[in-house]
């Protein structure tokens, strides 16, 4: 016999004094202040931030680590962890070490995969994010 699966949330404090995102600037700030000192230059990294109806963040997700050029997404855990926290809204954010902001055909292609994705669920993809130093 299989073992059940246990599905909890808990959001470890009150979201009430969070303050909504309201923009892509703001976004890439807060996400920024997520990286450790000095490894947004180190190797690639997604982030997602999980957020209610008003844009008030419910919280993140370090998603993955990748390579010094290469990020690495599955949609399928970035939603779930989005179904588990009932989530509304997202926003997915990575690092280009190289300090170049240009999405790649890969981010495009990704992101539109996501996009499409998260719709089914009744998730909004807010926006994906590149983060520089």
């Amino acid at each position: 016999m299989p073992p059940e699966i246990e599905v909890s949330y808990s959001s470890g404090r009150n979201n009430k004094s969070q303050a909504p995102i309201s923009g892509s600037e703001m976004a890439a700030n807060y996400i920024r202040s997520l990286f450790p000192k000095g490894e947004i230059e180190l190797q690639e990294q997604v982030i997602v931030l999980y957020m209610n109806r008003a844009n008030v963040p419910i919280g993140f997700h370090r998603h993955s680590k990748g390579t010094i050029t290469q990020g690495l997404i599955d949609v399928r855990i970035i939603l779930g962890v989005a179904l588990k926290c009932l989530c509304v809204n997202m926003i997915v954010a990575h690092n280009h070490p190289s300090g170049n902001t240009k999405p790649s055909p890969a981010d495009i292609d990704m992101t539109k995969k996501l996009k499409a994705s998260a719709r089914l669920m009744q998730i909004n993809l807010l926006d994906h994010i590149i983060i520089t130093k």
